[in-house]
């Protein structure tokens, strides 16, 4: 297959292009390295230097013709949607609507799109399935949300099939612990150079975290589905077991060996308390679940940092 995967110099991007390669895939690379970076695309990748939202993508989709797009390109972080809603709605919607422009007048007829449990906001009832209300508690939220709806409608309109992956916390190897929502990777990167990490609130927050490997099976499951599988235009794509900030912490300090406390901060706006996610559809449609125990991911991923 020739496909296409934006963002693809990123976290979950080049775990994604890598799986592809390795497979047989032809794959084509899309990203404007803000946060991505150069060395995490393999050479037999073709890469393009683009932005998202910016007309060049339009050109090359036409130019390359991929039979699917892997959509990943995003801005991530809740506090940036926060200070910057501007470009994270030019990134996130925008740049969605950008793709799928191109998609429509290309004639691509599957993406798949990465949103977020970010789109439920505080949760009503546990676990959270996908017709859970939509309440997003701050901007990044309504970004990752609102492409759903074009997803739909294109779908509706062109007939190209996209699906929307509403992932939760997902951890793993390369995950930038620049980034907020990469808490694995900040206490990870902290405490192995001797410096106590920041929990916000009581710590006992939960969340679901899923390993980068089990998402890459869940895109390239949904990818190579038969249409009709596809009943839905979202799935979630996370563990289903919730894990407190605090318990999160633990494991990771006794992986890494280090003997310090966390230190406390307030709270932080836009952050919700609790959230774990029912992926029984996707389990339903293509057979997948997630396959590795958090213990053994946060073990690979500690591994990969001490390298």
């Amino acid at each position: 297959m020739k496909l296409m995967v934006t963002g693809g110099a990123g976290f979950i991007g080049s775990h994604v292009v890598e799986r592809c390669i390795a497979r047989g895939d032809e794959v084509l690379v899309i990203d404007n390295l803000s946060t991505g970076k150069r060395e995490n695309i393999p050479e037999k990748a073709a890469f393009f230097h683009l932005d998202v939202a910016g007309d060049e993508i339009r050109e090359v989709i036409a130019r390359e013709a991929p039979e699917a797009i892997i959509h990943l390109a995003a801005q991530v972080d809740v506090q940036v949607s926060l200070r910057k809603p501007l470009d994270d709605a030019r990134t996130n919607i925008l740049g969605t609507i950008n793709l799928l422009e191109a998609c429509r007048q290309s004639g691509v007829k599957r993406v798949i799109v990465a949103s977020s449990a970010a789109v439920y906001g505080d949760p009503v009832r546990l676990p959270v399935d996908e017709d859970h209300p939509l309440a997003p508690a701050n901007a990044y939220g309504i970004s990752k949300h609102t492409p759903e709806h074009y997803l739909q409608l294109y779908r509706e309109l062109y007939g190209i099939v996209g699906v929307a992956l509403r992932f939760a916390n997902v951890y793993g190897p390369r995950q930038d612990a620049a980034g907020e929502g990469g808490v694995v990777a900040i206490f990870t990167e902290r405490l192995l150079r001797g410096h106590a990490p920041m929990i916000y609130g009581d710590g006992e927050q939960t969340r679901d975290f899923v390993y980068v490997d089990d998402v890459v099976d869940a895109m390239l499951m949904v990818l190579d589905a038969k249409i009709e599988q596809l009943d839905h235009s979202v799935y979630n794509v996370s563990t289903g077991q919730a894990t407190s900030v605090k318990a999160l912490f633990k494991q990771i300090r006794e992986l890494v060996g280090a003997d310090l406390s966390a230190q406390v901060a307030p709270a932080r706006a836009g952050d919700i308390l609790h959230s774990y996610l029912d992926s029984s559809r996707i389990e339903d449609a293509v057979g997948w679940r997630p396959k590795t125990p958090l213990r053994q991911g946060l073990a690979q991923t500690v591994a990969r940092w001490t390298r």
